[in-house]
């Protein structure tokens, strides 16, 4: 029984993921920022499996405040995570500016499981996986938009965000490929049945399963054993080449440095 904390776990991919996850019987660490659905969606899965564990924790995770916190509550009261997939993400939000002035895009889908992945490493164990949720939407980063200095729509701060994201978990799991995590990104297939397709693209989109079903692989399978640092893309199922901003390493270091401003 693997210990796996999965974010954004209350519905779409998170809930499905959650769902095969709990079906093999592993003990999942459901996170959500809505305390009422997180309690429902437990139950939910609780029902399904006996001889699995589920437990919840709640944060808002725009407030990186908040993050901190849930990496407290995390050591405090498990100890140590077999699997963390950074799952959680928003394309559009009514509120797309944080109190502190950045924009939403870039702190959920970003900098903040950036801040979870780097603080939750001595949680970690040497064979632990990161799985971070990226997708094809990748587009050239604008630091000053990361930085909260600039104003994009939704698709361009959702693609630049997700490219982000793909930039430093290939650095950092470059650097932990000795002795740390496995840190892996994924784009679990474009267009899939979520929340976030229907309201972003206005399509059913396709069964959502897909996308579990290869966050699950990326957390447990052999194949993604020494896939450090490495994309998978699920559109063609084969690891593959991010944009060519993520190859770079002098502009992935760019936004690390960046996200470390932001985080000081």
């Amino acid at each position: 029984m693997k210990t796996i904390l999965l974010t954004g776990a209350t519905d779409g991919i998170g809930f499905e993921t959650a769902k095969q996850l709990v079906e093999l019987g592993h003990h999942v660490v459901l996170h959500g920022r809505n305390s009422a659905k997180l309690a429902q969606v437990e139950q939910e899965l609780t029902a399904l499996n006996s001889e699995a564990k589920v437990e919840t924790v709640v944060a808002d995770l725009s407030n990186l405040a908040a993050v901190h916190d849930m990496v407290a509550e995390i050591a405090q009261r498990f100890g140590r995570i077999d699997v963390l997939i950074n799952n959680a993400g928003v394309f559009t939000t009514n509120q797309t500016v944080t109190p502190e002035g950045l924009d939403v895009r870039f702190v959920v889908n970003t900098v903040a499981p950036y801040l979870l992945t780097k603080e939750l490493l001595p949680l970690l164990c040497t064979n632990a996986r990161v799985v971070n949720l990226s997708s094809a939407a990748q587009a050239s980063v604008d630091i000053d938009a990361l930085l909260g200095k600039k104003t994009l729509g939704d698709n361009p701060a959702y693609a630049q965000s997700k490219l982000a994201l793909t930039m430093w978990s290939r650095m950092l799991g470059l650097e932990n490929r000795a002795n740390g995590p496995m840190i892996v990104s994924v784009n679990p297939k474009s267009f899939l049945g979520s929340k976030m397709v229907k309201e972003a693209y206005g399509v059913a989109g396709s069964d959502i399963r897909l996308g579990a079903d290869i966050l699950v692989r990326a957390a447990l399978s052999d194949e993604f054993a020494n896939a450090h640092g490495a994309y998978y893309d699920n559109d063609i199922e084969a690891f593959a080449q991010p944009h060519g901003d993520a190859l770079n390493d002098a502009k992935a270091l760019q936004v690390i440095a960046a996200m470390e401003s932001l985080l000081a």
